[in-house]
């Protein structure tokens, strides 16, 4: 039985692998959105405080050797996935405590660290067991699994949410949601420890004499072989400047739906939300995923970047039509589902040129410096998203639409491998 489950194939373990990714990232920056905004939070506190939240993903470069040199990514994989299934059970229990607010944000800050660490383990994971034709192939099916996690949690688990609320209360709401997240976490590491592969890897554990003086020197190697790469101040910018408008963008849509007419939203329930979120725009994240690594696949990386950019960016002037609008709610579940089919082709086609940045013997490390610069990109927009709402919801998401612009220019000037061509 357990050689049969280690020869299935990527399709079988890499969507589940980039959906227990996504699920942590969710509930630390979206899922409590939500939490903030259901006992009347601020959209200032809600960004600052997500944003912050966020630190560890941008930081998370700075530990990422680490994974690289002690143990295999396969059993780090594994041991967070324990680690992150017990705090999602913390989570349950001090939701039901009163006034717990600061709780709650310890319990997510250290989910962050752990989920952070996940990332860097399972991306490194990623391109060790599939070629390189197999991760431009898989990249639509780990980005479209990743965002269902998205939609999941700020979808199906908000509507639990909702629906329970209304009958035991927002506690008992906020618990059942953080426990069914735990059941995941668990189920994963059961699941992934018999079908998960152990490939041979480039960093095999060293011996405890040595670690300190071998993590040194390759901490110094990865950032400067990262950063001595050909055009490396080109690639870094774009890095940190595509994903500005879709930042801004995405921290706020959120409350905008949830708050009322008067103040500029469109006053769209707890429970309407979870299901715009988890219906039609599951569907269309996935056709948008899949439809991108297709089409990579088959006209390149090259031809494909720039114009599956722009498309994406100029699904951010849908929500600015719903904010000078408000239509009916199934033209909002109209605009999230073409929102979400966007951003899966635009981040299919980015996820590919990240992972063209590492070098083979720091996969891991390289690909964590690589988001973590785009994670950096995301904290200042995190962080001003709450107070440009202050200037009304139309200007708001044109500033996002225009904060996109600069990402799309300097596709014009990256380079492209020979393979990416």
């Amino acid at each position: 039985m357990g050689a049969r489950l280690q020869k299935l194939p990527p399709g079988i373990y890499i969507p589940t692998l980039y959906f227990i990714e996504g699920l942590p990232y969710t509930m630390v920056t979206m899922m409590s959105i939500v939490w903030f905004k259901n006992f009347g939070v601020s959209n200032v506190y809600v960004g600052v405080v997500t944003t912050f939240l966020s630190l560890p993903w941008t930081l998370k470069l700075f530990w990422a050797p680490l994974v690289d040199t002690f143990s295999t990514r396969r059993k780090w994989i594994l041991v967070l996935h324990v680690v992150l299934g017990i705090l999602s059970a913390v989570l349950a229990a001090v939701s039901l405590i009163p006034h717990a607010a600061v709780d709650i944000i310890t319990v997510f800050a250290v989910m962050a660290f752990a989920s952070a660490t996940q990332d860097v383990a399972i991306d490194g994971y990623y391109m060790d067991v599939l070629a390189k034709e197999q991760q431009a192939l898989y990249v639509g099916f780990r980005n479209a699994a990743y965002k269902i996690a998205w939609l999941i949690g700020s979808g199906a688990m908000i509507s639990m949410v909702g629906v329970i609320s209304e009958k035991h209360g927002v506690p008992s709401g906020w618990s059942a949601s953080f426990s069914l997240c735990a059941f995941l976490f668990f189920a994963a590491a059961v699941f992934h420890s018999a079908v998960l592969p152990r490939p041979e890897e480039a960093h095999a554990t060293v011996d405890s004499t040595s670690q300190s003086t071998v993590l040194l020197k390759q901490f110094g190697s990865v950032f400067r072989t990262f950063f001595s790469q050909d055009h490396a101040f080109v690639i870094t910018l774009y890095i940190l400047t595509f994903r500005l408008g879709d930042a801004l963008m995405m921290k706020m849509t959120q409350p905008f739906l949830l708050d009322s007419p008067t103040v500029g939203g469109m006053g769209i329930s707890t429970i309407q939300l979870g299901m715009i979120y988890g219906t039609v725009g599951t569907v269309f994240l996935l056709l948008g995923g899949i439809v991108g690594s297709i089409i990579i696949a088959r006209f390149s990386l090259k031809k494909v970047l720039m114009p599956a950019a722009i498309i994406q960016s100029a699904a951010i002037l849908l929500y600015w039509g719903l904010a000078v609008m408000k239509p009916t709610l199934p033209v909002v579940a109209c605009v999230n589902a073409a929102e979400q089919f966007s951003y899966g082709l635009g981040t299919a086609a980015y996820t590919v040129y990240l992972m063209s940045t590492v070098k083979p013997e720091y996969k891991a490390s390289h690909y964590a410096i690589a988001t973590g610069l785009m994670a950096l990109g995301l904290l200042v927009p995190g962080f001003a998203s709450g107070y440009l709402t202050n200037l009304g919801y139309p200007t708001f998401f044109l500033i996002s639409f225009f904060a996109s612009i600069p990402g799309i220019i300097t596709i014009a000037f990256l380079p492209f491998k020979n393979g990416d061509r």
